[in-house]
Formats: structure tokens, sequence, C-alpha cells
């Protein structure tokens, strides 16, 4: 059987965490940034987790991490 291919978009997007939770960069910080303001541009800097409903999808697209 050959070797599970990981996903190389998603390996770039996400990082496995220590205890197997996946970290990621959060939404809307790309363009259009004049109308939004410092606080919300702030907040947007800092990564999160990946939610829980989406763990599966994430999981099958990083098999090897």
């Amino acid at each position: 059987m050959p070797k599970m291919k990981t996903n190389r978009a998603a390996a770039k997007r996400f990082k496995r965490t220590g205890t197997g939770l996946v970290v990621r960069a959060k939404a809307y910080k790309s363009h259009i940034l004049t109308k939004k303001n410092k606080k919300r541009k702030r907040n947007l800097r800092q990564a999160t987790l990946v939610h829980a409903n989406d763990m599966g999808r994430v999981n099958r697209m990083l098999p090897g991490s």
C-alpha cells in the first residue's frame, strides 16, 4: 500500500499543538482594512483553534502530523 499524502495547502495553513489540537490563522485580515477598527485587526492577528466540527476534515488532510 502506498504512503498517504499530506495536502500541502493544508500543511501550510495549519499547525498541530502538542496535545493534538490544530491551530489556524483567522480570516478577513488580507485587504479592505481601512474600514475595520484597530481592535478588530489586532484580534485577527491572534491564532485560534480549529473547531471540533472541522477536525475530521483537517485530520484527513494532515495524516502524517
